[in-house]
């Protein structure tokens, strides 16, 4: 069984998409219409704009969505899910491949996503941190004992976990981390505090927007990050988006609970190899590949 992974913020590349806006009629009306629908020429910047550019927010989400969603629906029948998944952004680019929300819905849900996760962001500085070496429940307990705010945000794969919050919590988990013998707990460069409590003026922004979007029955089942679970009915694909914000990405477990469904194999379709790295990283046995380009 075939299962694809659409990937999340950090796959962005200068140049992303000019492939398919090239060679494909079908790309390029819907890369024109996303200029329309967001109102500026994402097509600028993704093509021909600069690392900095590509690194703000309210341009890196619509990037990557527009990337992996264009290249699914250029893939025409060749792109045929038993199941899909996405870590955290790329849940709405899966949501879009599968036939849950038009084009032009989940670009405005994630242009409106990447628009208030920014406000939320600069409410209140706070940062992530990726830590590498340590089981999870260790991280968990380390976290749980911190007074500032500090949760483990990306369930990456087994030994990489990334925790959210304010600077302080981040830096004193870091710290504490350490002393458990974690081999790296490293700051990332991020703009804030995602899939933490910090993100909720966000979630309730983007909760109004869910709930006013029209979500079909999928063709086939979505794994969601909040609980790791496979759903095709709207009204828990709703309640599971919404949730999305402030709940960790239990990345590891979803491709645990696909791999238990059937899959036989991965196949990454967007910016980057990132999933497909952590995959293997999951489960060494099932093959895993990705697609950035149209040949």
């Amino acid at each position: 069984m075939k299962a694809y992974l659409f990937p999340g913020q950090g796959a962005q590349f200068v140049g992303m998409g000019k492939d398919l806006y090239e060679k494909s009629e079908q790309a390029k009306q819907l890369f024109e219409k996303a200029n329309e629908v967001l109102g500026f020429k994402i097509t600028d910047l993704m093509f021909e704009g600069t690392d900095e550019n590509l690194k703000q927010t309210k341009v890196t989400q619509p990037a990557i969505f527009l990337h992996s969603v264009i290249l699914a629906k250029t893939l025409e029948d060749k792109f045929s899910p038993d199941m899909v998944a996405g870590h955290s952004l790329g849940e709405f680019s899966a949501l879009v491949a599968a036939g849950a929300l038009s084009f032009k819905d989940g670009l405005k849900l994630v242009a409106q996503r990447a628009s208030a996760m920014q406000k939320a962001c600069e409410k209140e500085h706070s940062t992530m941190a990726a830590i590498v070496g340590l089981d999870d429940y260790i991280v968990e307990n380390v976290c749980d004992s911190i007074d500032d705010v500090v949760v483990p945000a990306n369930y990456n794969c087994p030994g990489q976990l990334v925790i959210s919050g304010s600077i302080k919590g981040v830096e004193t988990a870091c710290e504490k981390l350490k002393e458990k013998g974690a081999k790296r707990a490293l700051i990332l460069p991020v703009g804030g505090a995602f899939h933490s409590p910090l993100m909720k003026p966000a979630k309730a922004e983007l909760e109004k927007a869910i709930k006013n979007t029209e979500i079909a029955k999928p063709v086939c089942p979505v794994y969601q990050n909040a609980n790791a679970l496979p759903f095709t009915e709207p009204v828990d694909i709703k309640k599971n988006l919404i949730e999305q914000l402030t709940a960790p990405v239990r990345w590891t477990q979803t491709v645990q609970n696909m791999i238990s469904a059937g899959a036989s194999e991965f196949i990454e379709l967007g910016p980057g190899k990132v999933l497909q790295g952590l995959s293997k990283k999951i489960d060494r046995k099932i093959p895993a590949s990705s697609i950035s380009f149209l040949e």
